[in-house]
This record gives structure tokens, sequence and C-alpha cells, in this order.
């Protein structure tokens, strides 16, 4: 146990420390002044040329309806691709098209950051389909987000939004294809097939055949994890050898999980000009992100007493649905990482958590600030930061204002409608899940309940994890889970888009004594307070029918 819980803060030390040198480069990378990185990718300017791209600032409705409209026509055009799979090249185990609604949600699912799959990764797409289908929306669905939340953050700052296509293709090559293609080689190095060879068929020490599927694994599992998309090459995603072979491949893959989204606040604080700002957020989040995992941690370790008495226990902790090579520690830091980086990837089978750990896991998406995906995650984060500010300003009297900015009726109606979106889109298609079909509902009482919560949470949040065994292959669940992706993603972006729209218009506000500084230990407690007080009460009622029902009825 000791030298699991060594791995697990050696794990997180290396996070810090590249935290920081991260987020100045992510501030570098998208500084419309001149910088070094101009000359290293110069190709840049050849793209804005060759497809028109027009580089002047653009307002938050040009910038929103860029995000809308580029987004929607790739979810079209991958539909389509996915339709048509069966005949084209790239395909040597003659996979077939894509059933429409699985099309949808598949389509849907990658372009939203998602990547919640209700297909086997290996037998449901063909290497075309993975690699340009797939590859095309795991950069882009990713740096469209990391565009949107620079922009907000210019906007906080009193700076030009900027424009979306320049972001975009920043995102794309200042930042995912450099660290991606060294992550690649990484895991090549360790064992991870890149190959275009169709899959190998090998007797058994029975005599039976076994089909052993392989394929450009390396290079899709970089991007996976970086973009925090998530989605497994295989079925059974990086609990699969092929795909996480070993400690060290798993270490590499919580550290990229982790990487932009610990970086955001520290380019925040370089961005507004106040490094302070930035380190409060940052060092909020982490506490909550430990909080997360000590309690993860202890709940996995005490196992479930119902298997106590069976051959199911390894040393300590239940190892029900988890990796022997990676055992208990190495399982609950992945799920605890991989639901608060809202990246989805999965090294255990989540479905077979304590009630405790799957509680974890499903608030860590509900919360959706404990880092979050990239910038949607910290869009969240600073949401809730001005819902903090507005609050201690109603406490004490005064107007709110957060980075010398009033916060007003309208800022505040906008916020108040993305607070509710979320909670809305989990609840409502859940309950209707439970009693339209429960027959797709594998586990009875409690847990059948967070198994279908579980699923609305993870396509709302962007995430894609699922407690597995729910029947969700189905037209209901292929079409009501890709209306909430869609909805949970687009609706947060205009939405905030607007707020700070809306305040990059005021007029500055000079700092007094009685300004609330928004860069201090106090605001970093009302920060985890709001994000507690509203965040998770909003969802309790569900949890105690689900998760806390069940561990109270363990015996």
């Amino acid at each position: 146990m000791t030298t699991a819980l060594l791995s697990v803060g050696i794990t997180l030390l290396l996070v810090l420390l590249l935290a920081k040198p991260m987020g100045v480069y992510l501030a570098t990378a998208f500084d419309y002044n001149k910088t070094k990185l101009d000359r290293i990718f110069g190709l840049e300017k050849l793209i804005y040329r060759i497809s028109g791209i027009k580089t002047k600032d653009q307002t938050w409705k040009q910038y929103a309806i860029a995000v809308i409209c580029s987004n929607t026509v790739m979810i079209i055009l991958v539909y389509v691709f996915f339709r048509i799979q069966g005949i084209l090249p790239l395909n040597p185990s003659g996979i077939k098209a894509m059933e429409q609604t699985l099309s949808f949600n598949t389509a849907i699912s990658f372009m939203t950051n998602t990547n919640l799959q209700h297909y086997s990764g290996e037998s449901g797409l063909s290497y075309l389909a993975q690699m340009v289908a797939i590859g095309l929306m795991m950069f882009t669905a990713p740096a469209t987000a990391l565009a949107v939340i620079i922009s907000f953050i210019r906007g906080l700052a009193g700076k030009p939004l900027g424009n979306f296509y320049v972001d975009l293709i920043r995102a794309i090559f200042r930042v995912l294809l450099p660290i991606s293609f060294i992550s690649a080689l990484a895991f090549l190095f360790l064992g991870v097939p890149q190959t275009l060879d169709p899959t190998v068929t090998a007797k058994t020490i029975a005599g039976a055949d076994q089909h052993i599927a392989r394929g450009p694994v390396a290079s899709f599992l970089a991007i996976k994890e970086l973009g925090n998309n998530g989605g497994g090459f295989f079925g059974v995603n990086s609990a699969h050898p092929f795909e996480n072979p070993n400690a060290i491949s798993n270490l590499i893959q919580m550290m990229l999980m982790l990487l932009i989204g610990t970086a955001t606040p520290f380019a925040y604080g370089r961005i507004v000009g106040n490094a302070k700002q930035g380190r409060v957020l940052f060092i909020s989040m982490f506490m909550m992100f430990l909080i997360m995992l000590g309690v993860s941690l202890t709940s996995e370790y005490q196992g479930n007493p119902v298997l106590n008495s069976l051959v199911i226990q390894h040393n300590q902790g239940s190892m029900e649905g988890k990796e022997v090579r990676f055992g208990v520690a190495g399982s609950a830091l992945y799920s605890v990482v991989t639901t608060a980086s809202e990246t989805g990837a999965v090294n255990a089978m989540h479905d077979t958590l304590t009630p405790i750990g799957g509680l974890v896991t499903i608030s860590n998406m509900m919360l959706n600030t404990i880092f979050g995906g990239i910038g949607a995650g910290f869009l969240n984060v600073l949401m809730y930061a001005m819902i903090g500010v507005f609050l201690c300003g109603l406490m004490v009297g005064r107007t709110p204002e957060f980075l010398g900015k009033k916060i007003e009726g309208k800022e505040m109606i906008l916020i108040a409608v993305t607070l509710l979106v979320h909670p809305i889109l989990i609840l409502v298609p859940t309950a209707l899940a439970v009693v339209l079909h429960p027959d797709t509902i594998s586990n009875p009482g409690f847990h059948g309940l967070t198994q279908a919560m579980y699923e609305y949470t993870s396509s709302a949040a962007n995430n894609g994890s699922g407690f597995e065994g729910l029947g969700d292959n189905t037209p209901f669940w292929n079409i009501s889970t890709g209306i909430v992706m869609f909805f949970g993603r687009y609706i947060s972006f205009v939405t905030l888009l607007a707020v700070v729209g809306s305040l990059a218009a005021k007029k500055p506000v000079p700092e007094t004594v009685g300004t609330f500084r928004t860069d201090t230990a106090l605001f970093g407690g009302v920060f985890i307070g709001t994000v507690i007080l509203i965040g998770a009460l909003t969802f309790f009622p569900g949890l105690v029918l689900g998760p806390i029902a069940e561990h109270l009825t363990l015996k």
C-alpha cells in the first residue's frame, strides 16, 4: 500500500511541476503580439491565406456564431463519413456502415469533446474512420474549447476577444499537435502499437482461434488524453494492454489528462495581469481534487463489505473490475483524474467501484469545476467565481465587481441560465429513462438509478465515461444522450461569451478600499463554498437516491 500511495504522490508532484510552465506557454501561444512562436509556426499564415480566414477581431456574437457553425458543419461531415465507411478504403476488417442513430450520437459525441461510445472501438469503426473522422474531431473539439476560454479571459482582461479561427488554428498547431507527437512516440516506445495491418489471428493453448485487434493506437492515444477526449481505440479503453501497457504509460496518460486543465489558471493569471488570481483558483481546485481523491482511495481500500468474504480482495482493497497491473491506488487515482479533467478514459470498470468511489466520479462531473476539461471546465470555474463575488456583494450591500467590472442583473441572468441548464440536462432525461426504458438498465435498485444518472451526467459534462452494462446502443439512448451532449456543450459557450461581451463593454471601476479582492485566500474559500453550496446541493437529492442510498444499504 505504501508503494502504491507513493506512486500517487509522484504523479501529483509531476503534475504540479508542469502546471505553471505550461500555463506560461499557453498565454504566450495565444498572445496576438509578436512572439518567438510566430517564427516557429509560420505555417499558420499560409493556412489563413489558403482558407481565406480574416484575422480581424470578432465581437462575442461573431465568435459564438463561428464556434457553433464550424462545429455543426464538422458534425454533419463526420456523420456522413460514418454512414459510408463500409465502402471506403483502409478497412481491412470489413466493418460496415454505422447505424444512423449511432452515427448521430458518435458524431456529436466526439465533436463535443465527450467521446461517449455506444459502440466497441475496434469493431465499430474502420482505420480510416478512426484516423480521419475521429482524429479530426479529437483535435478540433478541444481546440474549440481552448479557443473559447482564451477569448473569455481576454474579455475579462479588457482586451479584444480575438478571432475564433485564429485561436482554433493556434490551439491545434501550437499546443495539441506538438505535445501529441512527442507523447505518441513515448507510447510507441512503451509498446503501444502503431500499424495499419489488419487484425491478427492466433491459436490459443486450447487450439481455438483468437482474433487480436490492433491499429494506429499510439497516435490515437496521445490526443485522446491530451485533448481530454477519452474515447478508446479499443472497447475497454485504457484497461486494454495495447492501449495502456504498464504503470509508466498509466502515469503519462494521467499527466496528459491534467496538463492543460491545471495550466489554464496560470495562463489566466498571466493574461489578466495578476498572477495571484490564477494561483488562488488553482489552489482551490487542487484542494477539492485532493479531497475527492482521498475519499475515493479510502473507499476503494476499504472495499465492498458484501464482497469481503469472497476471493475478490487483493491484499487491501477491492480489486473487482480493476486491472492487476495498476492495483487499487492506480485505478482509483485514474478514475478521479479522468472525471475531474472531464476526459472519460478509464483503466477500470467504473460500474464496479464502491458506492462512494462511484459517488466521487459522478460528483466530479456534476460540479465540472475541479480542473474540468480543456476550456469548458475553467469557464465553469470563472462562472462560480463571479457567482461568489455576486453573493458577497449582496451580503455587504455593495455592487459586485470582478476584475474591475461590475456584475449586474444582465450578467447574472445569463449565468443563472448556464447554471440551470446543467442539472436539467442530467435529471430530466434520467427520470425519463428510468420510467420509459428500465429494461436497458442492467442493475436493480439504487445502483440502477446511478447507472442511468451517470450516463447523462457524463454526457452533459462532456466526459464520456460510463457505468458500463447499460444497454445504451438503442435509438432512445443514442438520440437522448446526443441531444444532451450538444446542448451541454454549446449553451454554456454562448451564454458565457455573452457575459464576457457584456462585461467588456463596461467601463472599468477603480479599485477602492471597499473592493472585494479576488486574489486572496479568503476568496479561495468563498469560491470553494460557492461550488459546494450551489453546485453540490443542486444534485444532492439525486445522489441520495443513488450512490449514498446504495452505500447505506451495504452490510
